[in-house]
């Protein structure tokens, strides 16, 4: 029966993007070519790269801290989502995200239907829109595949793929709108979100905690990782893909970029220093694991604050977010209780809500002019009510939403794997392949 199913859903695909132009376009006559920023559209296109280099590199990150033999199937959670979510943001995501406001909530899922009317030769501001649209798509591609390191080792395949395409449409979209569509309720609500602490981390963290709750617990918690120098390799990736993620928000080859490109470099660096001290505060060896971690975290909370604060402030935010993620991760093991594999919720669901919670802290308009409300420290307190509130809802919304979802996919197909493919691995019992 999923034979058949899966067969007429490309072969219904295949048909809509044969005649999508018939239907969609007619015959019309193009537009205008449009004239556009040439440094700005260059730096865009090297952005929308670096992005999508990302998630190869998360998926390195996360392959080398499982099990021997779950490798292969780890990081091709994060594979599989580059090609899944590129064709769903093309046909509809993209128009739920940033199509005409219904309400606030969710665009027009019709307006850019197929792409339509996205193009190479309209304009987002000063690069083509098209451009924009694949920017934008590779932050929804990278946002499934940061939830799998919480059910690593133990979920179905094909009810993975499931519950990514349910989490872009129910979970994804409305929070892309809501957060940075000009019409959108947080965009309207004075929030502040640079380049994705709601969107992308706080929705991957709760939903990976949704996740860790419903699948429960693996056979065997304790494993040892199956390549360090893998963590490594993906920590540097993430790092070099991250100037994309956060300079390119500015959406243009300027100072804002590079505001943003500094903020990242020593947020990062910060967070990496300080979860080695710690470490070694509590009497553990320094660990290569422990400075990617930490490093990680520190991408994590410099993004949504990366176009708003100072670079002595992303200093701050790095350090602190460090030391809140590293008792999370350790609250989390001595706890025991919920097995979340890779500790996604505790880096990067907390890491986005601590880097929010700072946007309303250090948040200037001597970095952006666009910043109305400035953060506590300058003796403002708007902007850190506002960040506070999303904050609440956006966890309320993306648990329990996430949480509905994995109930209605275990109903479709069982998330959880058999005890006995458990023990064999995933590599071996979903895709027949071994290191």
């Amino acid at each position: 029966m999923r034979k058949v199913v899966l067969g007429i859903i490309l072969i219904a695909l295949s048909i809509l993007t044969f005649f999508s132009n018939y239907f969609l376009n007619g015959n019309s006559v193009p537009a205008e070519p449009v004239v556009f920023d040439s440094g700005d559209t260059a730096w865009m296109i090297v952005a929308t790269a670096l992005v999508l280099l990302m998630t190869p590199g998360l998926g390195f990150f996360y392959g080398g801290m499982v099990g021997k033999k779950n490798v292969i199937s780890t990081m091709l959670q994060s594979y599989m989502a580059m090609i899944i979510v590129t064709i769903l943001w093309v046909v509809v995501a993209f128009s739920m995200s940033f199509g005409t406001s219904i309400g606030g909530y969710i665009g027009d899922p019709t307006e850019f239907f197929m792409f339509q009317g996205v193009g190479a030769t309209t304009a987002w501001g000063t690069i083509p829109f098209l451009l924009f649209a694949l920017f934008q798509a590779k932050f929804a591609i990278i946002t499934p595949a940061l939830i799998t390191g919480a059910f690593a080792e133990r979920i179905r395949f094909w009810a993975y793929m499931l519950f990514m395409v349910l989490f872009i449409l129910v979970i994804y979209t409305p929070l892309c709108h809501m957060t940075w569509h000009a019409d959108g309720l947080f965009f309207k609500m004075g929030v502040l979100d640079f380049a994705g602490g709601t969107v992308v981390h706080m929705s991957a963290g709760w939903a990976a905690l949704a996740g860790a709750m419903f699948l429960g617990k693996r056979k065997v918690q304790k494993v040892n990782p199956a390549r360090i120098t893998y963590v490594l390799l993906g920590t540097g990736l993430l790092w070099f893909g991250w100037f994309g993620f956060n300079a390119g928000s500015a959406l243009g080859a300027n100072s804002l970029a590079v505001q943003a490109l500094g903020t990242t470099t020593v947020a990062a660096a910060a967070a990496g220093m300080a979860w080695v001290f710690i470490d070694k505060i509590l009497g553990h060896k320094l660990s290569a694991m422990g400075a990617c971690i930490g490093t990680v975290v520190g991408l994590v909370a410099i993004t949504p604050a990366a176009g708003f604060v100072s670079i002595p402030h992303a200093i701050f935010i790095g350090i602190f977010s460090s030391v809140v993620s590293n008792y999370m991760v350790s609250l989390f093991h001595k706890g025991g209780k919920i097995d979340d594999s890779l500790d996604v919720f505790a880096c990067h669901g907390v890491g986005g809500m601590t880097g929010m919670l700072l946007t309303g802290v250090f948040a200037s308009k001597s970095i952006n002019p666009a910043v109305t409300d400035q953060g506590l420290i300058f003796g403002e307190t708007t902007l850190f009510v506002t960040q506070l509130t999303a904050l609440i809802m956006v966890s309320a919304f993306a648990f329990i939403g996430s949480y509905a979802l994995f109930f209605i996919v275990n109903k479709i197909t069982p998330l959880r794997v058999t005890e006995d493919k458990e023990e064999l691995g995933l590599d071996i019992s979903q895709h027949g392949e071994y290191l």
